[in-house]
């Protein structure tokens, strides 16, 4: 997640705690969207491996981790995943892993470009996250 524009850039899901799903999403986020200066997670096993931690220093990004319990930390993400619970997983109760990579990926795709995001007006995250890329072209 795009932490000024609130946008998704990268998903994926999977049943294990396994981190080659998320260090997937990482490199699919980085492709895509460019290096950021800095990378915050919190401090799962996916994220202190050495797989997701190499993709992160190899691209020379620093690496921030949440304090062990700090929730607050990492918010924009937490209250992402509250609604997606909320809005998506609890209404539908997807019974087959199939139907919840379909569902939630429905919902993302809403969520990126059809919800506006309060901290933004009436912009969508992908509206406020292109905002943000053009504000950066023509201040370069």
């Amino acid at each position: 997640m795009d932490w000024y524009s609130r946008k998704v850039l990268a998903w994926r899901l999977s049943n294990s705690m396994d981190a080659a799903f998320c260090v997937e999403a990482l490199k699919e986020a980085l492709s895509k969207h460019g290096t950021p200066e800095v990378f915050n997670t919190d401090q799962g096993s996916q994220f202190t491996s050495g797989d997701w931690i190499g993709v992160l220093t190899d691209a020379k990004i620093k690496v921030s981790m949440d304090g062990k319990g700090a929730w607050r930390d990492n918010r924009m993400i937490e209250q992402l995943w509250r609604s997606l619970k909320y809005e998506s997983v609890y209404l539908h109760a997807f019974e087959k892993g199939s139907g919840a990579k379909a569902g939630i990926g429905k919902w993302l795709t809403y969520y990126n470009f059809e919800r506006p995001h309060s901290t933004h007006g009436i912009l969508t995250p992908d509206e406020a996250y292109a905002s943000k890329t053009e504000q950066m072209r023509l201040a370069a």
